[in-house]
C-alpha cells in the first residue's frame, strides 16, 4: 500500500506540475462540446436532445488524447523498468498509474461537464445523471485505455494505434452512459443503465490492470 500511495503521489505531482497535458485535455473537451452548437444551430430543444452523446463523445476523445503518455514518459526516463522489476507487483503499478490518470484527467472532465450540460440545454435532472454516469464511466475509460497504452508503449505515433485498438471497447460505456442521461431526461428508470456501467467498471478493474501489466512486461522486459 505504501508503494501504491507513493507512486500515486508521484504521478499526480508530475501531472499537475507539467500542467500542459491536463489543460490540453480539458481544453479539448470544452472546445469539442462548444463547437457543436455552432455547427448545428442554437435550437435549444435539439441541443438538449443530443447533449448527452456530445458530452460523452467529447469525454471519450479527450481521454484518448492523454493515453499515449500514460507509460511513455516512464519508459523514456528509465523508471518504468525499475518499477516493473522492483518488489511491487506490476498490476499494483498499473492500478496506481490508472488512478493518477483518472484523477488528473477523468475527474476534471466530470467537474467541467455540468457547465457544458447547461450550455447544451440539459435540465437539472439530466445534468445530475450526466455527472453520475461520468463518475462511473471515466474510470473505465482509463482502465481499458491502459491496456492499449501498455501494448503500444515505445511505438511511434502510438496515439493513433491506441485509438484503433481501444475505441471499439469504449462503445458499451458510451452507449450506457449517454443512454442513462437520455432516460433520466424522459423520466424513465435509469437503474439498469447505471448497473451496467457499474458492472463494466468492476470487470475492467481486474481485466484492465492485469492486461496492461502483462502488456508492459511483454513490451519492456
Amino acid at each position: 500500500m505504501s508503494a501504491f500511495l507513493a507512486l500515486l503521489r508521484r504521478d499526480l505531482r508530475l501531472a499537475f506540475a507539467q500542467g500542459g497535458s491536463v489543460g490540453l485535455v480539458i481544453g479539448f473537451f470544452v472546445i469539442a462540446a462548444t463547437l457543436f452548437p455552432l455547427a448545428s444551430g442554437p435550437e435549444r430543444a435539439e441541443l438538449a436532445r443530443v447533449a448527452p452523446a456530445v458530452i460523452w463523445i467529447g469525454a471519450l476523445l479527450a481521454t484518448l488524447l492523454s493515453l499515449d503518455r500514460l507509460f511513455q514518459a516512464d519508459l523514456e526516463d528509465g523508471s518504468l523498468d525499475l518499477l516493473l522489476v522492483g518488489g511491487t507487483p506490476s498490476s499494483v503499478v498499473v492500478l496506481a498509474k490508472c488512478l493518477a490518470h483518472w484523477l488528473s484527467t477523468g475527474l476534471p472532465l466530470v467537474l467541467v461537464s455540468p457547465l457544458l450540460g447547461l450550455l447544451l440545454g440539459l435540465d437539472p435532472v439530466g445534468i445530475v445523471m450526466l455527472v453520475k454516469t461520468l463518475l462511473l464511466g471515466t474510470p473505465t475509460l482509463s482502465l481499458i485505455g491502459a491496456v492499449g497504452a501498455g501494448l503500444t508503449v515505445g511505438v511511434r505515433r502510438a496515439g493513433i494505434l491506441i485509438a484503433v485498438l481501444i475505441l471499439p471497447l469504449y462503445v458499451p460505456v458510451l452507449i450506457f452512459g449517454a443512454g442513462a442521461v437520455d432516460l433520466a431526461a424522459l423520466g424513465l428508470d435509469t437503474g439498469p443503465s447505471l448497473a451496467l456501467l457499474g458492472a463494466v467498471l468492476l470487470v475492467s478493474l481486474p481485466v484492465g490492470t492485469l492486461g496492461a501489466a502483462a502488456a508492459l512486461r511483454l513490451a519492456v522486459l
